[in-house]
């Protein structure tokens, strides 16, 4: 048994002396802060699982992106050589597709923990809508990328932001394609894929951070009181590693047993596809009242997240002091949840004139 004591206190030495040496050189005691024991659950890690999923997307992009040519001629074939002839290009791509999934899953589950748990009062307003600015960002991140692969549904998915675009008239005109006749609107699409949507998401995330750092990880309903001994952050950060690397190891899982499939490429005039699943939502709406209702449905949303803080002020933590907030949200998730559902079920029509 001493041994084992003395190796183990051996260990701890050297890793105190080398995080010694790397916070004498690079400042990382600055990183640090203390953290209470119910962040290391899996509700309370969401958002660590989010920066991860993002984490993997610019990993496999950047590698996807050496193979995917943007130009409406050759992108199908460019996303098909990927996926055929490429190094591991099959894997990348299916990791790639299914990170996505991950990354707006746990998005979604954060923000309806933080709305729950009413993460978002103060001090915390502005760190609550720098959340809705990551979510919003994450569905165009999503998006743009279902457009990129270029088949049908990705043909379509562009049509409908073109046309979109239109009805918003000046305030839509960057998405348009009269914008500028000089670059196709899939390179465009392209470019705000893989740099600007990236670029301004990691600028929100790096505020939203520094803010969970100044006003602390928000308590627990039903802990409501403070630890008398919070946990490092060391140990925070070593509990959001291994919910990485379970994420990192389920994503190969599914990239090989469920590879996204690829259609072929796309014929104009016709529109036979529904959108992918976290979109869906928005189907039935444009089947009922046009296609305007896209953008009506996601400002209402918007706006519905925006004004959260400032509906819900008061200092109760406790659901069950917060019925009337809680009972709008459920009421919001319902409604989404039952359109998805009549998506489903429902056939295909077409909404773009062609």
């Amino acid at each position: 048994m001493q041994p084992t004591r003395q190796n183990a206190g051996q260990t701890g030495g050297n890793r105190g002396r080398m995080w010694r040496v790397l916070d004498e050189r690079l400042g990382l005691g600055a990183l640090q802060y203390p953290v209470p024991p119910h962040a290391n659950t899996l509700g309370y890690s969401l958002g660590g699982i989010t920066l991860t999923s993002f984490l993997i997307l610019v990993a496999t992009g950047f590698l996807l992106t050496q193979y995917y040519n943007p130009l409406p001629e050759a992108a199908n074939e460019s996303t098909r050589y990927i996926i055929t002839t490429a190094p591991l290009g099959r894997l990348v791509r299916g990791v790639h597709y299914w990170a996505a999934q991950a990354m707006v899953l746990a998005v979604s589950l954060h923000l309806i923990r933080v709305f729950v748990t009413a993460a978002y009062k103060r001090p915390r307003e502005a760190n609550w809508l720098i959340g809705v600015g990551l979510l919003a960002l994450t569905f165009g991140l999503y998006f743009s990328g279902t457009i990129l692969k270029w088949d049908q549904e990705g043909y379509e998915a562009m049509l409908h932001n073109m046309e979109t675009a239109r009805l918003l008239g000046g305030l839509g005109v960057w998405f348009a394609g009269e914008f500028t006749r000089s670059v196709p609107m899939l390179v465009r699409l392209y470019v705000a894929h893989v740099s600007i949507l990236p670029a301004l998401l990691t600028l929100f995330v790096i505020a939203h951070c520094a803010l969970v750092k100044r006003h602390g990880i928000s308590p627990s309903p039903w802990v409501p009181a403070r630890p008398a001994h919070p946990e490092s952050f060391a140990r925070h950060a070593r509990h959001l590693a291994a919910y990485g690397l379970v994420l990192l190891g389920g994503l190969l899982a599914l990239a090989v047993l469920f590879p996204p499939g690829l259609g072929p490429t796309p014929v104009e005039g016709v529109e036979v596809t529904k959108p992918p699943l976290p979109l869906l939502w928005l189907y039935p709406l444009e089947n009922w009242f046009g296609l305007g209702s896209i953008f009506y449905a996601t400002l209402l949303l918007g706006v519905f997240l925006v004004l959260v803080p400032f509906l819900d002020w008061g200092p109760e933590l406790v659901p069950r002091r917060r019925q009337a907030m809680l009972a709008a949200g459920s009421l919001v998730l319902a409604v989404i949840v039952g359109l998805i559902a009549v998506a489903l079920l429902g056939p295909t029509a077409a909404h773009v004139g062609m």
